[in-house]
């Protein structure tokens, strides 16, 4: 039986995942509940990086979805502030929003980057 990923203290498993995260790099909601246990888990991933606190320290503007997008759920700003941290950070956007994953996309020690 599978062990039960998201539990009490999940957002602070979260954080210290999306941590390493280099900056000029990204990685996907995915990814990060792959390290974590579980992909079926990436709702949740998106859920505890929505919940940061501004002192947080936790550079959740790294994390993108699996098509390379923002994704901001109705929040503008926040989608804004998003894009505009990656690229102070060299992270390249093309004319549809999109960030070429093969070329920024973090992996994890030990995973490879999805096909």
């Amino acid at each position: 039986m599978e062990e039960r990923v998201v539990r009490p203290g999940f957002h602070g498993r979260v954080y210290a995942v999306v941590r390493k995260v280099p900056a000029g790099h990204v990685t996907t909601y995915g990814q990060v509940a792959t390290v974590l246990g579980s992909p079926r888990v990436a709702r949740h991933v998106g859920w505890a990086l929505a919940a940061c606190a501004p002192g947080d320290e936790v550079p959740w503007h790294r994390v993108i979805n699996s098509r390379g997008l923002i994704s901001f759920k109705g929040d503008t700003a926040r989608g804004e502030e998003q894009r505009r941290r990656l690229e102070e950070e060299g992270v390249v956007f093309d004319l549809k929003g999109k960030v070429d994953l093969k070329r920024f996309g973090w992996t994890f020690p030990g995973q490879a980057w999805p096909a």
